[in-house]
């Protein structure tokens, strides 16, 4: 992998063929025929699967790559719907069992026995559904800033869990997915503090941008030039999701990790996460906010290496 130089001269993450030296691309094909885009970085005896954000992408996971790729080979794949890989708005098939049986279909596309798992945000959901439904297929989890569902019922709540009528939350998603004109507003409007913070520092430190800057700005252009819709509509099925009820049953080693400040998936559903689980621990990072993987790559870094030595992995 190539040295990332957050002073790249464009001001966004460059594409993925100058970052990795070793980066392959693929396509699989889900059950119901949609074709799902996945990437595969190196080619260690283990796997990783990163499970990215909603509108999250490879990028997104550098702090990890580069110090563990002589180990472990990495695959990552776009949601169906969203940036490269295919998808439309038929009822239930945006819905997190969906995305847990393409990752499925990767597998079975790349003769992948079983992998460990890493998740991010929607990738935690979409990590637990496929724990519980293909358990053996999964080696060990590490579970970041996420949720084991019903996202609109505690999202904005980093410290205390109150009452948030959930169903304003899917009211809000309807009229923005109903009315392309103020769908681009929100488009343009939502870009607007990380062009702010990305200038702002540009101005201070003389172009020497943060990875977190960087990846704020790159994460907000491609949410906002992808399928907008879509991307809302995955926003909704999160929230339809829950597995909290299934949690005991699963089995594998696991690691969870959350951000003290995390105002999108709160550190008490981390916490919740890591009591039901059988076998896994917590590591709060009691700065962090939602984007750990961004802020504190080290912290991440360290905490994951714990996890493998754990398992004996490294």
């Amino acid at each position: 992998m190539n040295s990332f130089d957050p002073a790249y001269s464009r001001g966004f993450i460059p594409p993925y063929e100058q970052v990795f030296d070793n980066l392959a691309r693929a396509t699989a094909t889900a059950d119901d025929g949609t074709r799902i885009a996945y990437q595969v970085v190196g080619d260690g005896p283990e796997t990783i699967v990163l499970a990215n954000g909603l509108g999250g992408r490879l990028y997104s996971w550098l702090g990890l790559i580069g110090p563990l790729q002589d180990r472990f080979r990495f695959i990552s794949w776009d949601y169906r719907g969203i940036f490269e890989s295919a998808g439309d708005h038929r009822p239930g098939s945006l819905a997190v069992p969906e995305h847990a049986a393409d990752l499925a279909a990767i597998l079975d596309a790349e003769g992948i026995d079983n992998a460990h798992l890493i998740g991010w945000s929607m990738g935690v959901q979409v990590g637990l559904e496929f724990a519980l439904r293909q358990p053996e297929r999964v080696q060990s989890l590490i579970l970041i800033n996420g949720t084991y569902g019903q996202v609109f019922s505690t999202a904005f709540q980093p410290f205390l869990p109150l009452p948030l009528r959930h169903n304003a939350m899917h009211a809000a998603m309807e009229l923005f997915i109903g009315n392309p004109a103020l769908l681009g507003a929100v488009r343009t409007a939502a870009r607007t503090p990380a062009e702010a913070l990305f200038w702002l520092r540009k101005r201070v430190a003389r172009d020497r941008q943060s990875r977190l800057t960087l990846g704020m700005r790159q994460y907000m252009r491609d949410v906002t030039t992808t399928d907008t819709q879509t991307f809302l509509r995955l926003f909704q099925e999160l929230d339809a999701h829950s597995v909290y009820h299934e949690l005991p049953d699963v089995v594998a080693p696991a690691t969870v990790i959350s951000g003290a400040f995390d105002y999108l998936t709160p550190a008490f559903q981390s916490r919740h996460i890591a009591r039901r689980l059988p076998n896994a621990i917590l590591v709060p990072l009691r700065l962090g906010t939602h984007f750990v993987l961004l802020e504190r790559p080290s912290a991440v870094l360290n905490a994951v290496q714990a996890h493998f030595s754990r398992l004996g992995s490294t």
